[in-house]
This record gives C-alpha cells, sequence and structure tokens, in this order.
C-alpha cells in the first residue's frame, strides 16, 4: 500500500481535524418528494428544514406544468443563453417575474439564472465593472449570504474595489463611511431576509443612505419573495419603496417551489449584465422546462391560493412567536418562517439535533463558518403545508428536549 501523497494527505488529516472540531458536514438521502414529511433513511421524519416555504415544491400544478414544459421544450437548453440556449419559457418568464417588481423598480427587466449564486456573483461583478478599476467602494452587510460574500470577495480582486463591512442593525458606520468616500461607484449589498436569523434588513433606511450618498443597492431577497408582501413579491413590496438605483435578486428554489433565481432591476443595468456579467455569459440556460414551470408557480403566488397559502404560514408563525419558551436556548423574534433556535456550541446543537431524530424530527444542527462560532443552532424553518398541530407538537417535543439536554449538557 503506497503512502498518500501530500495533497491526499492534507485533505485526510483536515477532514479528522473538522470531525474533532464537531464541523463535518454529512450528506443524508432523502427518498420521498419535498415535503413536510419525508423518508430518509428509510425513516419517516417530520421535516421543519427546508425552505419550501409556501409548500409548492410537490404541487401538483407544477408537477404538470414541468411535464408539459418538458414535451414542449425538452429536457436541456443546448447552450449558454447568449448562443442558442435562450428559449420562449425563459423570455416569459422573465417578463413575468419584472412584472412583479414594476411597481418597486422603474422600467423593471428582469434576468433569469440556474442558481441564486450565480445570480449573486453576476450582480456584484458585473456591476462594479461599471467603474474602471480601483474607482468604486462595496459596502456589504456582516450577516450575507456566503453567495454575496464570494461575489464581493470576486469583484473586489478583479477590479480592486474597496470592501467594507456593516452591521444592519446598527448603519451608523455605513452612513459615516460613506460620508467620506468619494469614490465613482459605491455599492451597498445586503440579504432582504438574513438566513440565518430570519431577521429583516432595514430596506428602507438602506435606500435613504443609498439616495443621499448616491449608491447602488442590490438587495438578496432570496427568502422574501414569495413570501414576503401581501401579493408576495417580497420585501420591496412589504417596505412599500420604489427607486431605479435599487438591484433586486429573488431565489425560485424556495417560495418558488422549483429553481433558479433571477436579477431585477432598471433595463440598462440589466443590458449592462448581459453584456458583462460573467457567470451569466458563460454559463448554459437552465432548461426551459423550469422556467414553463416558474411561470405556473408565479400564477399561484399571485393568487388567491397563494394568499391562502401566505396567510396560514403567518399563523403558523404566530403561533411560534406566542407559545414557544425556552428555559435556556434562544428563540429570535422572526417575522418569517426562518425561526431559528440559538443552542451555543457544537456539541449541544448536535446532541439537540440527535433527540429531535430520535422523536422523529428532520431538523439539523447548524454550525461554523454557516453562524458565527459559539452561536450553533437549529434552524426551524416553516411551510405552508404544515398544521398548527404540526407546529404545537413540535413545541412540546422542543421543550421536552430541552429538558434532557439540561442533565446531559456538554460543556
Amino acid at each position: 500500500m503506497t503512502e498518500p501523497f501530500n495533497a491526499l494527505q492534507l485533505a485526510q488529516d483536515q477532514i479528522v481535524d473538522l470531525e474533532k472540531q464537531l464541523l463535518k458536514r454529512k450528506l443524508r438521502v432523502n427518498k420521498s418528494a419535498c415535503d413536510v414529511h419525508a423518508n430518509v433513511d428509510d425513516r419517516e421524519l417530520k421535516a421543519f428544514c427546508s425552505n419550501d416555504y409556501l409548500g409548492l415544491a410537490n404541487h401538483p400544478e407544477l408537477i404538470n406544468a414541468l411535464a408539459e414544459g418538458g414535451k414542449k421544450y425538452g429536457v436541456g437548453s443546448g447552450a449558454s443563453h447568449l448562443i442558442s440556449g435562450h428559449s420562449l419559457a425563459h423570455e416569459l418568464l422573465e417578463t413575468k417575474l419584472a412584472s412583479f417588481q414594476e411597481l418597486h423598480i422603474p422600467k423593471a427587466r428582469a434576468l433569469f439564472f440556474s442558481t441564486g449564486y450565480l445570480a449573486n456573483l453576476t450582480a456584484v461583478t458585473g456591476l462594479v465593472k461599471l467603474a474602471p478599476r480601483g474607482c468604486a467602494s462595496i459596502y456589504a452587510a456582516r450577516l450575507n449570504h456566503a453567495s454575496l460574500i464570494d461575489g464581493v470577495r470576486l469583484a473586489g480582486a478583479q477590479n480592486d474595489a474597496a470592501i467594507s463591512l456593516f452591521d444592519h442593525t446598527q448603519l451608523d458606520s455605513l452612513t459615516e463611511a460613506l460620508k467620506e468616500d468619494t469614490k465613482l461607484l459605491k455599492i451597498i449589498v445586503t440579504d432582504g431576509v438574513f438566513s440565518m436569523d430570519g431577521d429583516l434588513a432595514p430596506v428602507q433606511e438602506l435606500l435613504h443612505i443609498a439616495q443621499q450618498y448616491d449608491a447602488l443597492l442590490i438587495v438578496d431577497d432570496a427568502h422574501g419573495f414569495g413570501v414576503l408582501g401581501k401579493q408576495g413579491h417580497g420585501i420591496l413590496e412589504q417596505a412599500d419603496i420604489q427607486s431605479d438605483r435599487i438591484i433586486y435578486i429573488g431565489t425560485l428554489g424556495k417560495a418558488a417551489g422549483v429553481g433558479g433565481a433571477f436579477i431585477c432591476a432598471q433595463d440598462s443595468f440589466i443590458e449592462w449584465l448581459i453584456q458583462k456579467g460573467r457567470p451569466y455569459i458563460y454559463s448554459t440556460a437552465a432548461p426551459p422546462a423550469l422556467a414553463h414551470t416558474l411561470s405556473k408557480s408565479l400564477e399561484i403566488i399571485a393568487s388567491e391560493e397563494g394568499n391562502k397559502r401566505r396567510a396560514h404560514l403567518n399563523q403558523l408563525i404566530k403561533i411560534w412567536q406566542d407559545e414557544m419558551s425556552f428555559s435556556i436556548w434562544e428563540k429570535v423574534a422572526s417575522c418569517t418562517p426562518i425561526q431559528p433556535i440559538i443552542i451555543g456550541s457544537n456539541a449541544n446543537a448536535l446532541l439537540a439535533a440527535k433527540l429531535l431524530d430520535e422523536a422523529g424530527y428532520w431538523i439539523p444542527a447548524i454550525r461554523p463558518p454557516t453562524v458565527p462560532l459559539g452561536s450553533a443552532r437549529l434552524r426551524i424553518t416553516f411551510s405552508a403545508n404544515h398544521s398548527m398541530d404540526d407546529v404545537r407538537e413540535l413545541i412540546r417535543t422542543l421543550k421536552s428536549i430541552e429538558q434532557k439536554t439540561l442533565e446531559k449538557t456538554v460543556a
């Protein structure tokens, strides 16, 4: 048996190190459709961990739309959008997506992507190129999603942009920094709903700051699109704001139930990203059958059924906020389907997740680097397919498990 070569040895050693720190992640196979019940490792579990907030991922109308789209357009796009991969299905979807934001972004136009990661990379790295190298500043919320973080880092490296982080709950430092900034282009980048805490970005205040200091405002509303606002159009609708300096990003694999993402902005910004957004230019377009399915999903989101699903979801959130209380764990005050429970150490979070699994629940422990050191947690997420009894049963189970962990607490 030959000895491992250096790179292989490094990989093996560092995986062992992750295990020692209780940071190694593991894949679990779900044999069922995405829903509130899952067949995981041949066991039936109650799932409170997906981002299928409106419960559309297994909706019969979307299943039929996918089959219809496959028959009409086939199963692949065959090329990038700018070669031959941009189908009528993509075009129709982008028109509908733009209509969702037309009251909030003048001359709104949308661009569809196969993933939210690609959309965020394209938005940040593409827009920073509006200024010559070294003439742009990027201000990013400290708790932004990994894809925004990577987009900001890449934009900084590619265009020598200055990068600053700010606390979205305290904007004085952002205001002071922008006041002193003389760069040609300034970009503020934030999540709409912060995915690990479930709190909202202060988009009205951020827009006011952007207007005051002539900055663009990029808002990644991955966890708000479909959920927030009376019609589910997202955080811009909920905040009732309008501006042509907003770059809005929405994800379509969460509340919309399918997959992909989009950027919506004033027409000139979208045209620029088509010309200069490398992840968009050099990626094969998503299968048009998915775009066809997403058009049906948007119809449901905007329909009376969508309204009822959002209303029910808000009922579940209210029950949780009103009836869930802990002795030592920390509940976060969130008005979204994301309801974290801050536990602290990796060991204690893993213990809680293990006890939940034994009780028939699928709620993984979330650990660093996804969340800050010392804030390992359970990330509860609700779906419109959960019942009120489901939530109350979960509350009873969690209260019991917290008491068990008090007896077995790992320092």
